[in-house]
């Protein structure tokens, strides 16, 4: 199966279109590559970071002893789990991508990382919305800190928000290259 082309292409000269009142077709373009899409040194930092910040929500998330008393926590590990294996196996693809040489503007490629990093995005913004309300109502509403780990629970949030604040403009470009086909 052939996933990515070379990403330097020989240019060939287009012959001349016809003037003798023949309608004139434009010649077809390749979009070009905007950094932050798969396959680009832009694409592997927003992934890199995506991993980073859903590793730090679920590592501080987990390591609290009564996250799995509130649904919305236990919501909150399984989205940002989720989250940073989706983007490591995408950041180790853009790495073999950037080794190699190749692009990855394949129609498939980026339908399935369109439909992928839409996911994964959606869920991760959702439980962080989820985590963030029960965090203000145990902490603000209730007044319970005393009784909880509400710092450790507000850093695991804040760092899944900063995970879909990256997963975004993976997405937006993803499915840019993908409608602008």
């Amino acid at each position: 199966m052939n996933v990515s082309h070379p990403s330097v292409h020989p240019v060939e000269v287009a012959p001349l279109p016809p003037t003798d009142g023949g309608a004139l077709v434009p010649p077809r373009v390749r979009m070009k590559i905007v950094q932050g899409m798969p396959g680009t040194i832009g694409g592997l930092s927003l992934r890199f970071c995506q991993f980073a910040y859903a590793v730090v929500s679920l590592v501080v998330m987990a390591t609290t002893s009564d996250f799995p008393s509130v649904t919305a926590f236990c919501y909150l590990v399984a989205a940002v789990s989720l989250q940073s294996l989706w983007s490591l196996s995408l950041a180790i693809l853009d790495i073999h991508a950037l080794l190699v040489g190749r692009s990855l503007q394949n129609y498939r490629v980026v339908s399935l990382f369109s439909i992928g990093d839409g996911v994964t995005s959606t869920l991760t913004f959702a439980a962080a919305c989820a985590s963030a309300g029960i965090t203000v109502l145990i902490g603000n509403d209730l007044g319970l800190c005393a009784q909880n780990h509400c710092k450790q629970f507000e850093t695991a949030t804040a760092m899944a928000f900063l995970s879909w604040f990256t997963a975004l403009p993976s997405f937006l470009l993803n499915f840019w290259s993908l409608s602008s086909r």
